[in-house]
Formats: structure tokens, sequence, C-alpha cells
């Protein structure tokens, strides 16, 4: 199966900008006729029919719209951005493949960049949703000082992490997760955090976890952080 991308899917018709149009009908060689599925992000996925195959503004006629219920749960990361901005760019693309909803980037101590190209970024989350199969597209947020994120109200009924490298927090994340939840879990720069933010997070009800013995990369540690999420809620009987 084969996903498309398209937003603000309202009618049983619609028709696709230029670029989309050509890669559909002159890259992939789609014709007038072939069914096709298309997602709008938002939980929906359309079986489709093309009805008019013209390269620069292809028709499409929805045949079944198929809703997909949210997850049980709810993951929401956040990191401190890398120098290497290829390297967050491969992050939020591979976890979009491995399943999280929200990733927010923060301002930390240590933090090595503040600024990112979103529309890059978005890019390769809706390019991973595609090729994932995935109705929804993941919230991306941007660049927030890390006080502001532990000290906001909303995070009170989440349960809430922060990982860092250190031989006295040995209490693996999967041992500390409660299933079903919404979670908040911080993964701090290369420099890991300060001692004033490990107490800041402390302080704010924050739980230490390891994500492991071994020491990480960041946005290693995020994969990590997200898989070790959807293993424990996906699991039976654990």
């Amino acid at each position: 199966m084969q996903l498309f991308f398209h937003e603000n899917i309202q009618q049983s018709n619609f028709q696709l900008d230029p670029e989309e149009s050509r890669h559909l009908i002159k890259v992939l060689r789609k014709q007038q006729g072939d069914k096709v599925n298309f997602t709008d992000g938002k939980g929906c996925l359309f079986e489709c029919t093309i009805i008019d195959s013209n390269p620069k503004k292809t028709t499409i006629q929805i045949d079944k719209r198929l809703y997909t219920p949210d997850d049980d749960f709810y993951i929401h990361l956040a990191i401190s951005p890398t120098k290497n901005s290829e390297r967050m760019e491969w992050m939020v693309e591979k976890l979009t493949e491995i399943g999280v909803h929200e990733i927010s980037f923060m301002e930390s101590e240590f933090s090595e960049r503040s600024k990112l190209k979103y529309d890059r970024l978005e890019k390769k989350i809706k390019a991973a949703c595609k090729q994932s199969l995935k109705t929804r597209v993941p919230k991306l947020n941007p660049v927030i000082p890390m006080e502001d994120l532990v000290r906001d109200d909303k995070f009170n009924e989440y349960q809430r992490f922060i990982a860092y490298v250190d031989k006295e927090n040995d209490r693996h994340l999967f041992q500390k997760l409660e299933k079903d939840r919404a979670y908040l879990i911080l993964i701090g720069p290369e420099g890991d955090f300060s001692k004033q933010e490990l107490q800041l997070a402390f302080d704010h009800l924050f739980l230490p976890c390891s994500l492991g013995k071994s020491r990480l990369r960041s946005e290693t540690a995020a994969l990590a952080a997200v898989h070790t999420i959807q293993m424990k809620n996906n699991l039976l009987d654990i």
C-alpha cells in the first residue's frame, strides 16, 4: 500500500498541486481510474480513485473514508537540538516512524543550536508518515526555554521524565512507565543537563530515568525513549 498526503480534504473530490500531481502521474505513472490512498494527517484514511490524471492538476475522487482512533497514550518528547541540523531531520523522521505524538525543541544551558528549519522538518515528518502508513502527523513545536516547559501546568496530569547520564540514575524508563498515560520526557543536549536544570525538573515532579548503560547521542536517546514507551504500551500482560 502507498499512502499520499493532502491537507484539508473536505469535499468528495479534490485537486493536487502541480508538484504532487507530477509526482503521482509522471514519476509513479498513475493513470485515470487507478486506486490511491490519501490521509489528511488528522486520523482519516481516504480510499480514492484518480478521475483526471492531469500532471499539473490531478483530480481525486473519494470512494471511502476511514477513521483511525487515537492511541490510548500520548508521547510528547522535548529535546535540545544538536549543532548538526541533518541529525535533527533524521531524528524527527525516525521518531515519526516509531510513533511520537508531539515534539518540542527546548533551549537549555548547554544547547548547541536555537534556530531550526521547520519547513524541512515538517517535510521530513510528512514523508515519514507516508512511508510508515500513519494517518496522524505529529505536532512540531518551536524552540521553548526548558524552564517554561517544566513549569507549564498543562503537563500536571502527564507522567513526566527527565533522562540523563549518571551512575546513580540506573532505573530504566521502562520500569517506571505506567501504561495508557500521557507522557512528557526531556532529552538534553550532548553536554547533558546542568545540575540546576536537573533540580528544577525534580522540583516540578519530573522522575529521573535511564535509557540503558550506554552513553547515547541526543537523537539516539530520543529514539530509545519513544520506542520504550511504545513497547510498554503495546505489549500485553506487563
